[in-house]
């Protein structure tokens, strides 16, 4: 195909119209040119890949030369090209043939040169890349006549491509060294003499235009590759040296040119001339650095060391401190300039013969120059105010690091202090005294608040000297005090942010007063809530240091016996769980000895008013808060629990009995967020049992959540070991419990709710327990008074008719109670209040066990459960079904609106709980075909919306919600329906239905006689709950699909 056609045809390619480009499309595959991808480029652009076609590749260039084609064609051709190259030219495996014709290479090698020069920009760049994979490729086995081809152009009209060439093949040896950097020596010998001549004419053109700097910027570069590992032989010559350097010394002492200097500073600085600029004091950096360092040198290159110290690394620092005196009276230098001029002057502070030269004007360039760069500037204020995720960005991202002057500014502080302390430590920090003595003195609105910031940014800057030296040392806490305290309330955005930033770098001081730690670290969590994002990023950072600063609690904790150290440290890990989890195993490994330590000296207090004991519950509390902080990485709980077990195991027992709580709270996470419970942890259960028989009844309710987590989490160890024997064990301890006569109600509330636990975790594997159960579960409601106990008893049976509805009705019926224990049942169902509100059941997991336990029976056949019963079981299961949605919508719309307007509210303030009597009910019912309740039984409203907003303190609540229970908790919310359970995933209105239509599929006779004797009111609280069950299954199914396709997201 000819090139006309061919460039019509990718003209086409880049149609916005989908026919045209899909011709266009079908005549490249008809050519072999596959259309790999397209992506968008000032409009479209198309990434072409050929397939073995003969002379395309040859074809592509020509468009990319031809200078009559469009433009946005040969862009087209020239991504091609480089994609093809990139990919086919040079195999990428052993063995493997190229994809190019030798022809299609060489005709590529003898043309793409001529062409570098004469494209537009954005092609040279394209072509660029292609070079470069070339020549890395080729150069010099398959393409000897590269360098002869440079240096030839080098002395014609053909200067620019020839650079622009030379620096492409310079680079490819930058970072070689020894025998693959051999070829160097060769192309500096073929080309130097020529570019330094270049150089030197370009040197002396009057009123240069940026397109000299172009080309003076192409010879810095190819310089720069050339000597970056090692000087070539070539330039050891004195003279051919000096010759450089001079020109070098002329670029770097010379102003730029003032005309055609762009007024933006973000064009400014990309500017030719100041790009010459940099990469001049970039070179000069490197030689000395790298070559000018007599100390760093080989013997061989000592000599050229030497030389550069004596007779060119004072003339650059004369320079460059001419340079830096530009910025000091208000001139503009590039922020890479500047950061380069004080690297080279960092560098110079060690070297004596530097550092007197230095010295004469050190007092300037630190308090004039240096200063000034570290305070907060007007571009800093500018990014602050419109754009903080990018100032957070610069301030903490590496690479800017390496380019601020800011950054350099304070290197060359740390550097001056630390190798010429003696003579400017102790004269810098009269200096920033001074900057805050003036700033104190000064009314507010005269108030230099940008030089406070850059005396904080100072102080901070020598944290690790003022650390370590005297009299400084014994300072710090006081200057923190007096000087950064203050601004973590400054109405100045950027000093509270640099108050943070200062304060966790001094975290780890040892403060003599406790007090101002905690005053830090209270400051910190405030500033982490700050209006400004860069102060609470600042915040957010400071809190690593602090929680790195326990470390120190834990040394001086083994120095000093004082309490006040254990609360500090609780403080911490209290306020910061979450940032815990890195420390969390060296932390539990510290907190573990200090607890032994506090409990060994409360012990041998023999008048018992130590505060050891309260020192070794803050121990405990903080471990808790470690593992809570830890949930979300079970693994790290296996390496945790060797260090916990033996204070498990001790304080199970009556030594613990004054940490016997917090002790079960530790017990209670281990064995729930483990991936498994180990046999060791399985050894807690018999003393939990034995504390639990002789002294331990009042902390029933925290063992509750331990002992669920056993039976739910490692049902198949409770279920087979027989020594010892866990079911037996349960048994023996529930019975005892429930048939102790000298027990009050409130005191056995746990019984029955592990009686439920472990007929929903074992269903179908404890048929030989029901009975028992049964047994006494009826026994001990026949003397029951306490409302909440009563449904407690109530709902054995239920979960037990829901574990298997026909046995447990053959052992209520061998009991002789069956009658009595229905009657009863729907009696609590139907007792209200004086507002409406039901009596008994009130919360959700009350109701939904009795309806699942109740809809359980539905399916049995006449004889077991006759059709009068079942038309009363089927009645209360519906009534039982809308008080249920209607509590669950109640308290959901609740929530919601109490987060709205309450989003602040402490979330452990329970204090604040509406009881039934005070609920006003909705519109629910009305859904479901009847009238509104008076009430919406939803005293446990707020607790759902807490639960909803601390998510995995599940346990926590458990044991910290019982302090808030009295006598009449019965009225109140239980802790224990936060904890899970089987049912859980188990929808009731989905189970109603679908047993429904089991019954109507297995009889339909009994299905048609309970549906005539509906009437119109229960008609339709059956249609409603059969609605609804529907779209509960369809939001199901809708949750399961979204967390399917989260979780392939979240996959690596």
């Amino acid at each position: 195909m000819d090139l006309p056609s061919l460039a019509l045809i990718l003209q086409g390619a880049l149609s916005t119209n989908p026919d045209q480009r899909r011709a266009a499309e079908e005549s490249l595959n008809q050519i072999q040119l596959l259309i790999d991808s397209a992506s968008a480029l000032i409009g479209r652009v198309m990434h072409l890949f050929i397939q073995f076609a003969p002379q395309h590749l040859v074809r592509l260039l020509q468009i990319i030369v031809e200078a009559s084609c469009d433009l946005a064609v040969r862009q087209v051709a020239s991504i091609t090209f480089k994609n093809f190259i990139a990919k086919h030219w040079a195999p990428h495996e052993a063995g493997e043939q190229s994809r190019i014709l030798p022809e299609d290479k060489e005709v590529v090698r003898q043309n793409i040169l001529n062409f570098i020069a004469q494209v537009p920009p954005i092609l040279r760049a394209q072509l660029g890349e292609c070079l470069k994979t070339i020549i890395h490729a080729d150069y010099p086995e398959q393409w000897p006549a590269l360098l002869h081809w440079v240096k030839h152009n080098l002395q014609d009209q053909q200067v620019y491509g020839a650079l622009f060439v030379l620096r492409i093949l310079s680079r490819k040896y930058e970072f070689k060294s020894d025998d693959e950097r051999i070829p160097v020596n060769h192309i500096v010998e073929e080309t130097f003499p020529n570019l330094l001549n270049i150089f030197s004419r370009l040197i002396q053109v009057v009123n240069p235009s940026v397109e000299v700097a172009d080309l003076i910027k192409l010879i810095c570069k190819i310089f720069w590759s050339s000597i970056y590992l090692e000087i070539p032989k070539q330039l050891f010559d004195p003279n051919v040296f000096n010759a450089w350097m001079v020109l070098f010394l002329n670029i770097l002492e010379r102003p730029v040119p003032a005309e055609g200097q762009p007024e933006d500073p973000e064009l400014r600085k990309t500017w030719g001339w100041w790009k010459v600029k940099k990469w001049t004091v970039h070179i000069l950096n490197r030689l000395y650095t790298r070559f000018g360092d007599v100390k760093l040198q080989n013997p061989e290159n000592k000599a050229f060391a030497q030389m550069f110290q004596k007779n060119y690394a004072g003339k650059i620092l004369e320079c460059h401190l001419n340079l830096l005196n530009v910025i000091r009276v208000g001139g503009y230098l590039p922020d890479r300039v500047i950061n380069l001029i004080l690297q080279y002057l960092s560098n110079s502070i060690s070297k004596s013969n530097m550092y007197s030269q230095l010295q004469p004007r050190l007092d300037v360039v630190l308090f004039e120059i240096i200063f000034p760069l570290m305070c907060f500037s007007d571009n800093d204020q500018r990014l602050w105010d419109e754009d903080p995720h990018e100032y957070v960005r610069k301030g903490y991202d590496i690479i800017e690091d390496l380019y601020s002057p800011r950054t350099a500014a304070m290197d060359f502080v740390s550097e001056l202090v630390r190798k010429r302390q003696k003579e400017n430590l102790q004269k810098f920090l009269f200096f920033i005294v001074e900057v805050f003595k003036r700033y104190d003195e000064a009314a507010p609105e005269y108030k230099n608040f940008r030089q406070k910031d850059g005396a904080l940014l100072a102080i901070g800057a020598l944290c690790d000297k003022l650390k370590q030296t005297e009299p400084y040392k014994s300072e710090l806490e006081r200057m923190l005090v007096q000087h950064v305290f203050p601004e973590f309330s400054s109405p100045v955005g950027h000093l509270r942010a640099k108050a943070a930033w200062v304060a966790g770098q001094y975290a780890h001081i040892n403060f003599s007063d406790p007090n101002n730690f905690r005053r830090a670290l209270h400051s910190v969590v405030a500033g982490m809530r700050d209006q400004e994002l860069p102060a609470r990023v600042d915040s957010v950072f400071a809190l690593r240091s602090f929680v790195e600063a326990c470390n120190e609690f834990f040394k001086l904790m083994n120095e000093v016996e004082n309490e006040d150290l254990v609360f500090t440290l609780e403080t911490i890990v209290d306020k910061f769980g979450e940032e815990m989890a890195p420390y969390a195993l060296g932390l539990c490994q510290n907190l573990a000895a200090a607890f032994w330590k506090c409990m060994n000296t409360a012990e041998a207090d023999e008048e018992g008013d130590d505060p050891g004991a309260l020192a070794a519950v803050g121990c405990l509390r903080a471990i808790s808060t470690i593992l809570e902080s830890v949930s979300s990485l079970p693994d790290l709980f296996i390496h945790i629990e060797p260090t916990l077990l033996p204070i498990m195991r001790r304080m199970l027992t009556t030594d613990g009995q004054e940490v016997f709580e917090e002790v079960l709270e530790i017990v209670s996470y281990m064995t729930f967020f483990s991936p498994t419970i180990s046999l060791e942890m399985w050894s807690l259960w018999p003393l939990m049992m034995e504390a639990l028989t002789d002294w331990a009844i009042d902390f029933f309710p925290n063992i509750l959540v331990p002992l669920d987590n056993y039976i739910s989490r490692s049902t198949t160890h409770f279920l087979t070991c027989k020594e010892p024997d866990y079911q037996q064990s349960l048994w023996t301890m529930i019975s005892s419990v429930m048939a102790d006569k000298n027990l009050e109600d409130g005191d056995i509330e746990p019984a029955p709710k592990l009686i439920q636990v472990l007929f929903q975790n074992c269903r179908g594997l404890v048929d030989h327990w029901v009975e028992p159960y049964l047994r006494i579960t009826v026994e001990r409601l026949r003397r029951t008074e306490k409302p909440y106990l009563k449904c407690l008893l109530m709902e054995v049976v239920a979960d037990s008719l829901y574990y298997n509805a026909s046995l447990t009705l053959i052992i209520l019926q061998k009991l002789n109670v069956a009658t009595e224990v229905f009657n009863l049942w729907f009696q609590m169902l139907q007792q209200t209040k004086k507002s409406g509100a039901r009596a008994n059941f009130k919360r959700e997991h009350d109701k939904k066990v009795c309806c699942l336990g109740l809809t359980s029976l539905l399916p049995l056949p006449a004889d077991q459960l006759p059709g009068e019963a079942l038309e009363r079981v089927f009645k209360s299961t519906l009534e039982l079904l809308v008080a249920y949605k209607d509590q669950v919508a109640g308290w959901s719309f609740k929530a919601a609106k109490e987060e709205e307007e309450d989003g602040e509210e402490d979330d452990d303030d329970m204090n604040n709980f509406e009881s039934d009597d005070d609920e006003d009910g909705d519109d629910t019912d009305k859904e479901m075909g009847v009238d509104a309740e008076d009430g919406d039984e939803a005293e446990s409203l707020k607790l759902h919306k807490l639960a909803a907003r601390v998510g995995l303190k599940i346990i926590a609540k458990a044991f910290r919600s019982t302090e808030f229970d009295d006598e009449d908790s019965d009225d109140d919310f239980s802790d224990d329906e936060e904890l899970q359970s089987p049912i859980d995933d188990v929808d009731p209105f989905i189970f109603f239905v679908d047993t429904i239509k089991l019954l109507q599929a297995s009889d339909p006779l009994r299905f048609q006689n309970i549906s005539q004797t509906l009437d119109f009111h229960y008609q339709a609280l059956a249609n409603g709950v059969a609605q609804h069950a529907e779209v509960r299954r369809v939001e199901i199914e809708k949750k399961k699909s979204e967390k399917a396709t989260g979780a392939v997201a979240a996959a690596p």
